[in-house]
């Protein structure tokens, strides 16, 4: 390292120590559990991170070692004096782009200790033009070994690095946010919910929303009635099959009117029916043939 590197400054967070430094930052290191998966987030903002990620469930996981994060602080990475991450665009424009060099080197310490598979690790960045993140993209995140995402800021990141990493480019929406931390939690959150004990009850990643092609049905508690309002009777039978039954219409229903794509797909991945078998009439002249 050179003498215009800055000096890391240490302060508290809880009962970790932080420092900038080119090592990742593991937010839970000690308390990490063998073969946990694993996040790692390369970002310029790495107090972003656990954020809502270190609350609820996933909070009480994270503590438990189910799952890791680690954070790589792109700032030290920087070229010059100042540290620089970012440069002009090339043919000009407005805004500044993250330097394929500097994300590049990030990458490569983020990459230390991982799968080169990229089904076994794979590498995102946060992007408007990214494909569209759904449950199943979740439950394959939550399939494989861990995660690296590169949240982006200012115009983009050289396209250069995300063609030599094989990035897969992600999007939560069509808008545009100052940077991709907020979609990495997103993305993190709908996967990290997904391995195994995170949640307790493996039945409720099973009957909510997407997890059959459908949107969830809707879901009622007490008090039994409210503001003049009841909770359907069928729910209160006692007939499980029938509750069963009322929900597969509800959650039908809705689909088909709020997601018309949702249900177009949900039609077209249910098997054929198989045509009805007609009993042939006997020819009441065959006899006399």
């Amino acid at each position: 390292m050179t003498d215009d590197t800055p000096k890391p400054t240490s302060k508290s967070h809880g009962r970790l120590s932080i420092s900038a430094s080119f090592k990742p930052r593991d937010l839970m290191a000690d308390m990490r559990l063998k073969g946990a998966w694993t996040a790692k987030i390369v970002t310029l903002f790495p107090d972003a991170f656990p954020g809502v990620l270190g609350l609820s469930l996933t909070g009480k996981a994270l503590d438990m070692g189910l799952w890791a994060l680690e954070t790589i602080d792109l700032r030290p990475f920087g070229v010059g004096k100042h540290r620089n991450v970012d440069d002009t665009p090339a043919g000009g424009g407005a805004g500044m782009v993250l330097r394929p060099d500097v994300v590049g080197a990030a990458l490569d310490q983020a990459a230390i200790g991982t799968p080169v598979e990229r089904e076994r690790w794979p590498v995102l960045y946060m992007s408007p033009r990214g494909k569209r993140f759904d449950q199943a993209m979740a439950r394959r995140f939550a399939g494989a070994e861990g995660m690296t995402i590169l949240c982006g800021r200012f115009e983009g990141v050289d396209q250069r690095v995300l063609d030599h990493y094989g990035i897969e480019e992600v999007s939560v929406g069509d808008f545009v946010l100052t940077g991709g931390e907020i979609a990495a939690q997103i993305v993190l959150d709908a996967t990290v919910r997904l391995i195994p004990q995170v949640l307790g009850n493996a039945a409720s990643t099973e009957e909510e929303s997407f997890s059959s092609g459908l949107l969830e049905y809707p879901q009622y508690t007490r008090p039994a009635e409210w503001e003049g309002r009841e909770i359907p009777g069928v729910l209160t039978s006692g007939h499980h099959g029938e509750i069963e039954k009322w929900r597969r219409a509800e959650s039908e229903k809705i689909t088909r009117e709020r997601r018309p794509d949702l249900w177009e797909a949900h039609l077209a991945s249910q098997p054929p029916e198989k045509p009805k078998r007609q009993r042939r009439k006997a020819d009441p002249g065959a006899e006399d043939a």
